[in-house]
């Protein structure tokens, strides 16, 4: 088959997972009450737990699944009562068209490179504006020039990178301004969307994630922050919001990566805090939880500025990957 002919390759991932459940899902492949969880999807997919939310939340708008106590999505409507039915998903035969599993495997491809990418990518901008070689990135990947432009076209959807009149790639200069805006947006709708997922938090998961800070397992304030993203926010309903704080994030995140890689400590304390937080959660006071994470958000952004500072003293290496050329 040639991929370029196959309708379903410029679908976004989340909707061709939505796809295969939804039709599984009527076809009675997947029974009503089956217990849906992320993880055993996503491993079945080969995708990561990011796609089957959105694909979750989307069957749960259609009244396919819907929410209930425990943890998960029960497939069938929430009116008939129906009770859970702990299946692993792995256990069913899905059916998945040819042309839909070819694009999930084509659009898979580029995700073998694409952190890489994107590190790099987030890296440089601490140093300034630099320009993206297409032809040079392929190279430099060992892949084909369709793989590269999936990666920039998913670093642009990301905000991670632009292009300029010339219609050259173009990443940075990330500067305080950009960095402080970000802050801003988060300490606005993260709190928002912490208080409409109360109903829907994975409190279990909290608790153990209070279990292993207490017993001093190695833990990063980057895990940490992924986790109250994945068991607490992401959880909110509203799946619009959702995104815009996971596309809000990845720069920050990816900026915090690279700035740790350059030899700059992670801050012990902003730990403490992530349990403090989570333990508001755990309690159930949503409100109280709401307004210290806006607390932390700002705390944080004040530290991520001075870190900032601290790289702006620092001479470029000149050790950047080849496909990216300082302007």
């Amino acid at each position: 088959m040639i991929r370029s002919s196959n309708p379903f390759a410029q679908e976004p991932r989340y909707e061709l997972i939505t796809r295969v459940l939804r039709s599984n899902i009527q076809r009675g492949t997947l029974p009503e009450g089956l217990v849906l969880l992320e993880g055993p999807i996503a491993a079945v997919m080969q995708t990561s737990r990011v796609p089957v939310q959105s694909a979750l939340r989307l069957l749960m708008s259609e009244g396919l699944v819907h929410r209930f106590e425990g943890r998960g999505y029960l497939v069938g409507p929430q009116s008939k009562g129906i009770l859970p039915v702990r299946r692993d998903i792995r256990e069913f035969t899905l059916d998945v068209p040819d042309e839909v599993d070819d694009a999930l495997q084509t659009r898979g491809t580029w995700r073998h490179v694409y952190e890489e990418v994107e590190e790099q990518v987030a890296s440089c901008q601490i140093f300034g504006e630099f320009r993206i070689v297409e032809t040079e990135l392929s190279d430099y990947l060992g892949v084909s020039r369709t793989v590269a432009r999936d990666v920039l076209a998913r670093l642009q959807e990301r905000g991670l990178i632009r292009k300029n009149a010339s219609s050259h790639w173009i990443a940075g200069p990330l500067t305080a301004r950009t960095l402080r805006e970000k802050f801003e947006l988060r300490s606005i709708i993260e709190p928002a969307a912490l208080r409409m997922s109360a109903p829907y938090i994975s409190y279990a998961e909290v608790e153990q994630l209070l279990e292993k800070i207490d017993s001093g397992a190695t833990l990063t304030p980057e895990s940490l922050s992924d986790a109250l993203v994945e068991f607490c926010i992401a959880q909110a309903p509203n799946m619009t919001l959702v995104e815009m704080i996971r596309s809000n994030r990845l720069l920050l995140s990816s900026v915090n990566r690279a700035l740790t890689s350059l030899g700059l400590p992670n801050d012990e304390a902003t730990i403490d805090q992530y349990r403090t937080l989570f333990e508001l959660i755990a309690r159930h006071p949503i409100d109280s939880a709401a307004e210290y994470l806006r607390d932390q958000v700002q705390i944080t952004a004040q530290r991520n500025l001075a870190r900032m500072k601290i790289v702006a003293v620092i001479s470029e290496t000149g050790a950047f990957a080849p496909y990216l050329l300082p302007q």
